[in-house]
């Protein structure tokens, strides 16, 4: 199981939840699986998140690894410029 932590505007949506658990071994399981259990994360994450493993963002898609006991964030997309 995958311990996600999610910013507060998503909290709403998952029924006042600031984690929310579910099984994933990759960073696109996850979003799946989140978006399952919640599917009123769909459109949140349509618009474009970042995903933050163990303090890294991941830029890479969505194939990282995501390791056992690892520290996850579903956080507002992170842009530079």
């Amino acid at each position: 199981m995958v311990e996600v932590h999610l910013w507060s505007g998503l909290r709403a949506l998952t029924g006042g939840l600031e984690v929310v658990e579910v099984e994933a071994t990759d960073t696109g399981e996850m979003l799946r699986a989140l978006t399952r259990a919640h599917p009123q994360l769909q459109a949140p994450i349509d618009a474009g998140v970042s995903v933050t493993i163990n303090g890294r963002v991941i830029a890479s898609g969505l194939t990282e690894p995501i390791p056992g006991g690892a520290e996850v964030y579903l956080m507002q997309r992170i842009r530079g410029g």
